[in-house]
Parts: C-alpha cells; sequence; structure tokens
C-alpha cells in the first residue's frame, strides 16, 4: 500500500468559508482559521483510492495543484478508482468537478464516488450555510458514477470499510483501508489535526464536539494498539502519524 498526500496548501478560511492561500508574507496578518486542505491517495494491488477531493485551488498557471502532484507520481486522474467522501462542505468535494467549454465534468472520470445519502439530505437542509458550495453539490450529484451509501457501517470491498462517525457533521463518515498487515484510518475532520489527540476538546465549529471527542480518544487507543496510519487532512505540517 502506498499512501501520497496532496496537499493543496495551507489556507486560512474565513467566517464565510472564504480560503486564502497563506504564504511566508501573509501567514501572521490574515485573520481566520489557520489549516491545510490534503486528499490523499491510496494505492493497492486492486485500486486507487483518493480520500476527498480537495478544493481545487489552482496555481498561477491555471493548473489545479492536484493535477500537479499526480503527475508528478506519473498517475493520471483517469487512473483513480474510487472516491470516497468522508462529507460534503466546499474544502472537500470541489475539487471533485472540473469545468470545462460545455460545462463541467468529473476530475477524476472512471472514479465511483461514495457519498452518504444522509449527509447530503443534512446539506440540503441548510441552504445558505457557506461551508456547503451547493453550485459544485449540484453538479456532483448529477454524475452517473455515483454510489449512494445508506448504511452506518460496512465495507465497500475487502480493504475498505467504512462507518458513520458523525461529529463534525451529523453524517461524517471515517474510513479504513486494509492490505497486506497494514491499516490506514482517515478519520476527515473528527480527527483533522494531530494536536486533537494532545488536546481533549469539544470543538464549536463540530456539529457535536463532545461526540468527535469521545471518539478521538476511542481511535487513539485502537490506533497505538493496532498500529494504525493515522491521515492528517488539515494539519498544517504532518500527513501522516503513528502513535
Amino acid at each position: 500500500m502506498k499512501i501520497i498526500p496532496l496537499k493543496e496548501g495551507n489556507f486560512s478560511a474565513s467566517r464565510t468559508k472564504d480560503f486564502t492561500l497563506l504564504t511566508d508574507e501573509n501567514f501572521d496578518t490574515v485573520k481566520g482559521i489557520k489549516m491545510s486542505v490534503q486528499p490523499f491517495l491510496i494505492v493497492t494491488d486492486k485500486d486507487y483510492i483518493l480520500l476527498d477531493a480537495g478544493i481545487g485551488w489552482k496555481n498561477t498557471d491555471g493548473k489545479t495543484v492536484i493535477s500537479e502532484l499526480l503527475e508528478k507520481e506519473n498517475i493520471k486522474p483517469e487512473q483513480i478508482t474510487k472516491l470516497l467522501l468522508s462529507h460534503l462542505h466546499k474544502d472537500h468535494i470541489d475539487g471533485s468537478i472540473q469545468t470545462t467549454e460545455d460545462g463541467f465534468a468529473p476530475t477524476f472520470p472512471n472514479a465511483e464516488i461514495y457519498i452518504q445519502k444522509r449527509e447530503l439530505a443534512f446539506a440540503m437542509e441548510n441552504k445558505g450555510n457557506p461551508s456547503f458550495d451547493f453550485d459544485t453539490l449540484e453538479k456532483l450529484i448529477s454524475l452517473p458514477n455515483i454510489v449512494w451509501m445508506d448504511e452506518d457501517s460496512g465495507k465497500i470491498n475487502e480493504e475498505i470499510s467504512f462507518e458513520v462517525a458523525g461529529g463534525h457533521t451529523p453524517f461524517m463518515q471515517v474510513f479504513w483501508i486494509r492490505e497486506n498487515n497494514e491499516t490506514v484510518f482517515y478519520g476527515a475532520d473528527d480527527l483533522p489535526q494531530e494536536s486533537y489527540l494532545k488536546y481533549h476538546l469539544a470543538y464549536k465549529s463540530d456539529f457535536d464536539g463532545r461526540k468527535a471527542m469521545e471518539l478521538r480518544l476511542e481511535w487513539q487507543k485502537k490506533a497505538a494498539e493496532d498500529q494504525w496510519k493515522i491521515l492528517l487532512y488539515h494539519d498544517l505540517d504532518k500527513a501522516v502519524i503513528q502513535i
């Protein structure tokens, strides 16, 4: 199993969920919550698995950061076989769609896209919430290769298992990928940064901060026992840790 972090950059997110790229020049002056946006590509013997799709950030030449990072790994977007979406906030889904002369197209055209049905219902009940990009979301759910999920837990295949954890959003889901006695865990925004394991807090930015905190304590214990590799989507400095 190969883990490839696809870091789009470090950003500051405003209250209205506008993202500003952080640089050495503005790091100390830009207001907002500082975080990375860092999807992960997991390459197994059977699949190219993308964990969330990022924000679709583009460099000055107009090319997306993720496409450039994939090129460096000699991987084409067409090779991605599965896109697993933890939840539907804009910084996790906007990279799944690209604008074309004809309108829009999936960024990863051959990937099955796994979406929790109840998470979509929650998003649609929150029109106007700046955490969601409803234009992108509506395009995303119109694609033909969506796999709708509605179970609380289960297996996608022999390698990939999931659980609707809640916490950050009511129906956010987390994933485990197992191959050759190795386990990768993606806790998405319930466990976005290493500091969340050091300071046991219930964050107000979560739908149910106490539940997310309790889940982290449970995962921390299991991760230490079973030597999970933990993927950190929003950590400014780290991508993968092992307790």
